[in-house]
């Protein structure tokens, strides 16, 4: 296109100076000179016309250098081909910057559909699993576990001890024969023992071969049989035959640790303990109230995120929960009164249909662990155990 233009001026050049030079040989009749001097100012005048216009157009296509000879315009008329692509890539850049203001309504769409499931669903403590242990204040886990306890009062306000007695002595003999078995086989089990050792000198003189032969459903009944022989001769040897109320009294008995020893004094004799078995264990770390594993450390741990007084009550609740809904293989979270407030919410069972079918006790319709359990109980819709062979 560039040639083409050049040779249009060249040809309109030539022609006005033909048509000037006639009308100078017409008027003046001048020499050849003049005529030649003439058609030379007549065409840098309008060479001097067109430069400006050819500036023009120069300027419209962003070439500088407008006044440069035809002969270098070449390499600049190359440029607007150049930045011709360039501005063809524009558009797409703009339609790229908009794409995102399309896609714009995707990323709220995926902010709504959460909340719509965990109102149809019981996904709300799938947030929780994230909120709770990553960041959480000391304040805050001092209010999220208490408002656990207190929602466990709630579902659970008959808790008690699950082991059978109507003493100190039953009591403390009772607890040290449910390691490693169920309250259920032990409430199975002492009613025999008792019946033929009812006091701790019954207990200290006896046979080992036939406390042996009573014990044995429960498990460990040769090593179980030495410590609650030891403890009653310990008892009436140093105690008077009389169970101490004081901690450091009842861990020097064999058999007894500070376990033992907190669920006597918190049901025998009403002083405040944390009873740190294998279910509480399991409960305050799914609940991220602590991460310790050593027993000792896990007492102090969650004793100091509650008032003394809560301590029994407290003990009761969460090893409750642990045999009834919070099991150790599988959990049923669908079924889980508490389920918002657990960080772990999801490790079990979370449709509750099925969550359901993995309650116990009294929870499924099914007997609970004491022969004789509490009035209280028994009012809320707890069944009794059965005693040991019957059914």
């Amino acid at each position: 296109m560039s040639a083409e233009r050049d040779s249009a001026v060249g040809e309109q050049g030539s022609d006005g100076g033909r048509k000037t030079a006639g009308a100078a040989r017409t008027a003046a009749a001048g020499t050849g000179a003049s005529a030649a001097s003439a058609k030379k100012a007549a065409p840098s005048k309008k060479a001097a016309a067109r430069k400006p216009a050819a500036a023009k157009k120069a300027a419209a296509e962003k070439t500088p250098g407008a006044t440069k000879p035809a002969a270098k315009k070449a390499p600049a008329k190359k440029t607007p081909a150049k930045k011709t692509p360039s501005a063809k890539k524009a558009a797409p850049a703009k339609k790229a910057s908009s794409a995102p203001l399309r896609k714009a309504p995707a990323p709220r769409k995926q902010v709504v559909a959460p909340k719509k499931a965990t109102a149809s669903v019981p996904a709300a403590p799938a947030k929780t699993v994230a909120a709770h242990p990553q960041g959480e204040s000391r304040t805050a886990l001092v209010r999220r576990a208490r408002r656990i306890n207190r929602e466990l009062a709630e579902v659970y306000p008959y808790a008690h001890p699950e082991l059978d007695f109507e003493n100190p002595f039953q009591l403390v003999v009772a607890t040290v024969l449910s390691a490693q078995t169920t309250d259920l086989r032990v409430n199975q089990t002492t009613p025999a023992l008792f019946a033929k050792y009812p006091t701790p000198e019954d207990l200290a003189a006896a046979n080992p071969e036939e406390v042996e032969e009573i014990l044995r459903p429960t498990g460990f009944f040769r090593a179980k049989t030495k410590s609650v022989i030891g403890l009653s001769k310990a008892l009436v040897e140093q105690f008077g035959g009389e169970v101490p109320g004081r901690l450091e009294d009842l861990v020097k008995l064999p058999g007894v640790g500070r376990k033992t020893a907190f669920v006597v004094l918190g049901n025998a004799f009403g002083r405040p303990g944390i009873t740190v078995d294998t279910h509480f264990q399991r409960l305050v770390r799914r609940w991220k109230w602590t991460d310790e594993t050593d027993p000792d450390k896990i007492e102090a741990a969650v004793g100091a995120l509650f008032p003394k007084s809560d301590w029994t009550d407290l003990s009761h609740h969460v090893i409750w929960h642990g045999r009834r809904i919070c099991h150790a293989r599988k959990p049923a979270c669908g079924a889980c009164p508490i389920a918002p407030l657990c960080p772990a919410y999801g490790e079990g069972e979370t449709d509750p249909e099925k969550a359901k079918k993995l309650l116990k006790y009294e929870k499924a319709g099914q007997p609970g662990q004491r022969l004789r359990p509490p009035q209280a109980y028994l009012d809320a819709g707890g069944r009794a155990a059965p005693p040991l062979g019957a059914g």
